[in-house]
């Protein structure tokens, strides 16, 4: 069942236009619609690639199905798009929802950190981890991270959000450019040394079955991809066919013109 949006929070950044909602089960979400400006799959694609993550192992936000009701759209004027050239209401119905990392009264929630702060990231390592994520689902953005901590806590935690570009958004290809869905500083890679550095992430990506990953696809709404299934089982055909070159699309990226790590040793 899914849950349901019940008030209206602020409008989020970003090119999908999402929105902070809170929602029946007592937690907020960034609700990404259906008629954002991206594309429809981009809903599909955060709820697949979510759960992926999560099953992998890393530190990603719980996707949800989050109903919006034509009463919530119709009494709060914030609840629209924004075109080049209208402004046009969200479309009810079910759409994508990102449990927000932390209740906005409990602490502090920034999507960016100074260089000088990073090494003050409880969770570093994983964006080793979530690169083997990136590089298998073909993300054709850059890596976007949210950092968080508790009024009472010293340090943050980074939370991978943002898989909409995922699978190349909207048209379900894997372009797989070298400085695809990377981060953009370096200095979040300072501590890979080698292969190990990348575990057990890039091994759970490698060693995930084919029966589970079936399972995510098929949990997904249909509206979200138009009832087009064949075309999604193209996609997990594909997907599926790309565990064993997680390893070189890493490699690639590790032999760019980046050099995103200075710490590589071939013994590690």
């Amino acid at each position: 069942m899914p849950t349901e949006a019940i008030q209206h929070i602020r409008r989020m950044r970003g090119g999908a236009q999402a929105h902070l909602m809170r929602c029946s089960d007592g937690y907020f979400y960034v609700v990404k619609f259906r008629n954002n400006p991206q594309h429809l799959r981009v809903l599909a694609n955060e709820m697949f690639a979510s759960r992926l993550a999560h099953l992998v192992g890393l530190p990603v936000p719980e996707g949800e199905v989050v109903e919006v009701n034509d009463w919530l759209i119709e009494h709060t004027p914030e609840l629209s798009i924004q075109l080049p050239h209208s402004t046009i209401r969200c479309q009810a119905g079910l759409q994508f929802g990102s449990k927000y990392v932390l209740d906005p009264l409990e602490g502090h929630v920034i999507d960016y950190l100074p260089v000088e702060m990073l090494g003050g990231v409880r969770n570093l390592e994983t964006f080793a981890g979530v690169l083997a994520l990136d590089k298998w689902t073909g993300n054709a953005d850059g890596r976007q991270a949210a950092f968080w901590k508790r009024k009472w806590e010293k340090k943050y935690t980074a939370s991978f959000i943002d898989q909409g570009y995922c699978f190349n958004a909207g048209k379900w290809t894997f372009p797989d450019y070298p400085l695809h869905g990377v981060y953009a500083r370096n200095e979040v890679y300072e501590g890979v040394s080698g292969w190990k550095s990348f575990e057990p992430w890039l091994s759970n990506v490698e060693q995930i079955s084919n029966a589970v990953v079936w399972g995510v696809a098929k949990a997904i709404p249909p509206e979200w991809y138009s009832d087009q299934w064949g075309e999604l089982e193209l996609l997990v055909v594909a997907l599926l066919s790309r565990r064993i070159i997680v390893r070189r699309l890493i490699e690639d990226f590790r032999q760019s013109p980046r050099r995103p790590f200075p710490g590589w040793s071939t013994a590690c």
